[in-house]
């Protein structure tokens, strides 16, 4: 028999500018996606960590976190 004793998984997303806007507005429509995402996060109680947050000379964010996978337990991935 298994067990998961600590699980997370390690992604790097895109926000990136939808087609078809202007870039000032599309930048600040990206910016406002990524805090959506974060307060998603803490509002699921998912436990994370960003590991690095870019901004992109067109607007776009790229962000690296490691975050819980499945209410499994994070052990020491997120120290």
């Amino acid at each position: 028999m298994k067990r998961v004793k600590a699980a997370c998984i390690c992604q790097t997303l895109h926000f990136m500018l939808k087609d078809g806007v202007d870039q000032a507005l599309g930048a600040k429509l990206v910016q406002e996606d990524v805090a959506h995402y974060k307060t998603a996060l803490d509002r699921n109680h998912t436990q994370y960590r960003i590991v690095e947050e870019t901004l992109q000379p067109d607007g776009s964010v790229i962000l690296k976190i490691i975050k819980q996978y499945n209410q499994s337990p994070v052990g020491d991935y997120l120290d």
